[in-house]
């Protein structure tokens, strides 16, 4: 557990105690985080990750605080915030690129590129979350993904050490990583990306059109992004759906009618909720489909052992 001294010694004001985590989450859910401090530049999200490791601290890297689902118990761990969110385009060389801190949010970086003329991170334009969530889970969209298009990241190991690891590192796989599967052993500072040349109006023109092939098949509101990961050869909306569960609802969390990998917050929506949803969700595709579903969130905060072990 936190040592409460201790933090205020190091962070004294910069230190926010008991603070609710469901502002900061893309489907306006979660509970308390014991301790959470705001971080603004990469720097500062190195010195206070070293700091809390000095201590002997575990805490969480929260960005857009999409593809997560916070316990409604809260947070023990401490939570950093991390509004580090700077983007430098180089357009030096034959290949242009663009270094972001792990704040920034990866759709508005790849909006950016597509007004500067830069291709390669059109389908990352309705991508929620951040630089730093999408290296950690690979994330994709459109039949890309940041495997393909990252070139190096600058990855922080406690206590101090900083090295940029090239994109072979991280060991890729379909929405997982190397991080990703070590949670807590590392923090994504920057990030690299390769692009090339195109026109404004090109790039642009394919923002555009995944924007609006976003809005076609995918629920406005507040949800959580896609639920499950697809399983080889197959789509876990269509299996969902397939099983009878679109449009099911427990409490306010309700399975999208548009697509059934996507979960709704009504309105007040309890984390409990979406997790007995989830939980028929699986047990009905597979009755229906024989298919075990994989979560693609993650579950943050002290869930209760029964919803765990049940999710697991």
């Amino acid at each position: 557990m936190p040592r409460p001294s201790d933090l205020r010694r190091l962070f004294g004001e910069r230190l926010q105690e008991g603070v609710s985590l469901a502002r900061f989450t893309s489907s306006r859910t979660g509970g308390k985080a014991d301790f959470l401090i705001d971080v603004r530049s990469a720097d500062e999200l190195r010195e206070t990750a070293s700091g809390l490791w000095g201590l002997g601290e575990t805490f969480r890297v929260l960005g857009g605080g999409s593809n997560v689902l916070v316990a409604d118990e809260g947070v023990r761990e401490v939570v950093i915030l991390n509004r580090a969110r700077r983007a430098r385009f180089d357009q030096a060389g034959m290949t242009p690129r663009v270094r972001a801190e792990s704040g920034a949010a990866l759709g508005g970086v790849a909006r950016r590129a597509a007004a500067r003329g830069f291709s390669g991170l059109e389908w990352a334009a309705t991508v929620p979350g951040t630089v730093g969530g999408a290296v950690v889970g690979n994330a994709g969209a459109h039949g890309a993904e940041v495997a393909r298009c990252l070139e190096t990241a600058e990855i922080l190991q406690p206590p101090y050490r900083t090295e940029s690891w090239p994109v072979e590192r991280f060991e890729y796989g379909y929405r997982t990583s190397w991080l990703k599967r070590n949670p807590g052993a590392a923090v994504v500072l920057t990030a690299t990306f390769r692009l090339e040349p195109s026109t404004p109006e090109a790039a642009q023109a394919k923002v555009e059109a995944n924007v609006g092939y976003r809005q076609k098949t995918q629920p406005p509101g507040a949800s959580w992004g896609s639920m499950f990961k697809n399983p080889p050869g197959d789509f876990a909306g269509r299996l969902v759906e397939a099983a009878g569960m679109k449009g099911a609802q427990v409490g306010q969390a309700e399975i999208s009618s548009r697509h059934a990998n996507f979960f709704l917050n009504k309105g007040g929506a309890k984390a409990s909720d979406v997790a007995r949803l989830l939980i028929e969700a699986r047990r009905k595709v597979r009755e229906a489909a024989g298919v075990d579903l994989e979560l693609e969130i993650e579950l943050v905060g002290e869930w209760p052992k029964e919803l765990r072990e049940a999710l697991a």
